[in-house]
């Protein structure tokens, strides 16, 4: 069965209302933004919804490899895991706005997979050597200037032993994370579209990996964040997705090439919607970005359309080998005025009849 997800902003009241709104509604779990400048803190936020919770999984959508050390983001998911009894999930990738009101770019690859590696041997329970640690020595000194009669030889969250291992989600696009994803991570979660044939490419390229690896090619799972609309008018659902597919898009596009399937059309809109870009409109549908998409980009990369549209492409990616989805923007906080109609029409018919 395919679980199907939605997200949230980490707000550390609102998020209460929101949890109880999701459970009631039949989703799968829920998942916050991690953009400390835009939203609230997450662990907090997730901690919160925990308490008002009890079915629904709670997870980072996404969190990053660089505004928090790895020991402080496994611990934070581990409490989150705690309060939560097993229901946490850790969603993360190298960065997009948490880095942008920072100034910076997505993090590097060779960073990221290396912070994947400690925060998997966090949860795990075990070490990871101080020579590892990415602590520039201007910003702290090594410990043995302290000179002390005794001292930890080696990191190790030493509480989380006997607890119930939280999940590691690695959100990939290019080809290089989603092999990193695929070694390193418990489930890849491609944002890639809704197109089979990109989805495709994406899991043959992460089976490629683990092999390379000497892994077995299907011990990892893998699922997809979507921009997803229902409603029967074909305008009204473009118009809901367009402001959040902005984002999931430009991830194809980020450093101004493109890898794997795409048409010369499919490219030429990434190429127009990067070159558009305004990250102080970040998610809006009424960005210029947004205003660059075409309605053919939005129905391939996009799920748009009445309810047996919205079903059988879903059930279609299940087929596929994706066993999860998370459904980027919540429409009924939307302000288009038919915004919470849509939503209904997707909890009411679409969720009952994928996930059954």
């Amino acid at each position: 069965m395919m679980e199907i997800w939605t997200t949230g902003a980490a707000s550390p009241r609102g998020i209460l209302n929101l949890a109880r709104s999701v459970e009631g509604a039949g989703w799968d779990g829920l998942a916050v933004v991690d953009s400390q400048n835009l939203s609230g803190d997450p662990y907090v936020a997730l901690a919160m919804a925990a308490t008002v919770t009890d079915r629904i999984g709670l997870a980072t959508a996404v969190t990053n490899s660089v505004t928090r050390q790895a020991a402080a983001t496994a611990t934070a998911i581990a409490s989150v895991q705690r309060v939560a009894d097993g229901r946490a999930v850790l969603g993360i990738g190298r960065g997009d706005s948490a880095l942008a009101h920072l100034g910076r770019a997505p993090g590097r690859v060779a960073h990221f997979e290396r912070y994947l590696r400690h925060l998997q041997a966090y949860l795990r329970g075990e070490a990871v050597p101080f020579e590892e640690i990415d602590i520039p020595a201007e910003v702290a000194p090594p410990m043995s200037e302290l000179h002390l009669a005794e001292a930890p030889g080696e990191s190790r969250i030493a509480w989380l032993a006997g607890t119930h291992k939280v999940p590691v989600e690695v959100a990939a696009t290019g080809p290089r994370v989603i092999g990193i994803g695929a070694v390193h991570g418990d489930r890849v979660m491609f944002t890639l579209g809704a197109d089979p044939d990109r989805l495709a490419w994406g899991m043959a390229e992460a089976r490629a990996a683990r092999q390379k690896a000497g892994l077995d090619p299907d011990g990892v799972a893998f699922g997809a964040y979507l921009n997803v609309a229902c409603h029967d008018e074909i305008d009204v659902a473009r118009d809901l997705v367009r402001g959040g597919l902005t984002t999931f898009a430009r991830f194809n596009v980020l450093h101004g090439h493109t890898t794997g399937p795409w048409s010369e059309a499919a490219q030429g809109a990434l190429h127009r919607l990067r070159e558009a870009y305004d990250m102080t409109k970040h998610t809006q549908g009424d960005s210029r970005q947004a205003g660059t998409l075409t309605a053919d980009f939005i129905d391939h990369f996009a799920i748009v359309g009445g309810p047996g549209e919205c079903i059988e492409r879903l059930r279609a990616l299940a087929a596929l080998g994706l066993d999860k989805v998370v459904i980027g923007g919540r429409l009924g906080s939307s302000a288009h005025a038919k915004s919470d109609e849509a939503m209904g029409l997707l909890e009411r018919e679409v969720l009952p009849a994928v996930r059954g």
